[in-house]
């Protein structure tokens, strides 16, 4: 086999780069919740411009005990959160004092053509320490062809002192496109907590 020898020895030798992929995430947006508030949006900016956008949320902090944080998409710019869902869920869990452990799917927190907001994880606690984080990936919102694609995974500190990660995905079935998301407690509201929306670079 020949070896093959470069001639461009540096970088300032180098005089094209034009095949080299910018690929990256790309910061869009920061929601920063400070004091209570009973959902957190992004209503612009979920357009063609990426394939790939990224949500994450970093110590969600929610006022009521034992509640599901979840999302819902939205067609209208955000006029209606009730786009039709199909979706799986599972999680696993230890609990602090060892005694508690579970690898499960959660039936009651998928949905089969539903158009209600999907759970991303169920029974966050809200002592002052507690708290949520993980991510949602959301693939081709801008599509008019195919369903949107999303999954995700988060971890909580739950109201009965278990580390819990669950882990939820499936699909928007409209061929419209979803330009807005939501993010809420199933009740009560949000107290704190980041969440930051990225669009991954196309390659």
């Amino acid at each position: 086999m020949a070896l093959v020898k470069y001639n461009n020895n540096s970088i300032s030798a180098i005089t094209a780069a034009a095949s080299i992929p910018s690929g990256g995430l790309n910061l869009i947006t920061t929601n920063t919740i400070t004091s209570g508030v009973s959902s957190s949006s992004f209503t612009s900016s979920i357009d063609s411009t990426y394939d790939t956008y990224i949500f994450k949320l970093i110590s969600i902090h929610t006022a009521s005990d034992n509640i599901d944080l979840q999302f819902q998409g939205s067609t209208d710019s955000g006029s209606n959160y009730n786009t039709t869902i199909t979706s799986t869920f599972f999680r696993a869990q230890h609990a602090e004092a060892d005694g508690s452990t579970e690898l499960a799917y959660k039936t009651g927190r998928d949905q089969a053509q539903g158009t209600a907001f999907q759970t991303l994880i169920g029974g966050p606690g809200n002592d002052n320490d507690q708290s949520t984080s993980g991510y949602l990936y959301l693939f081709s919102p801008s599509s008019t062809t195919f369903v949107k694609h999303f999954t995700g995974s988060f971890n909580t500190s739950t109201s009965d002192n278990i580390s819990r990660n669950s882990y939820a995905a499936g699909y928007f079935n409209t061929t419209s496109a979803i330009d807005a998301l939501q993010f809420k407690g199933a009740s009560g509201n949000i107290d704190s907590g980041v969440i930051k929306m990225y669009g991954l670079s196309k390659s």
